[in-house]
């Protein structure tokens, strides 16, 4: 549970009073010393970095070297490429299968 809910109302204005004792003794500590007051800057909040495009694609490319590097069945799989001829030829015997089983009154292979 929070602490500032569990504080009567009381409490908190007694404890209000406190912290503007101790604002109001700073300053009269302050002009006693010759200090400079204190003056009070707020930073503007930092802006959340993000990495680039290319550096989330290098990340990730790294993450999954080291990942197939401990898990060898996961290993990206190399694409197999296939001429035109050898594309033209498999088309050619699969439209060949489907005459054929067609003819016979087949709806699947």
């Amino acid at each position: 549970m929070n602490l500032l809910t569990s504080l009567t109302p009381q409490q908190l204005r007694h404890a209000a009073e406190i912290k503007e004792e101790i604002l109001e003794l700073q300053s009269q500590l302050n002009q006693l010393l010759g200090a400079p007051p204190e003056i009070l800057i707020e930073a503007p909040p930092r802006k959340k970095r993000r990495p680039s495009a290319r550096g989330l694609a290098n990340i990730h490319t790294g993450l999954r070297r080291r990942f197939s590097n401990n898990h060898p069945e996961l290993k990206p799989k190399r694409k197999r490429k296939m001429s035109m001829q050898q594309k033209a030829r498999l088309s050619e015997i699969a439209t060949r299968r489907w005459k054929a089983a067609k003819a016979a009154g087949k709806t699947q292979l």
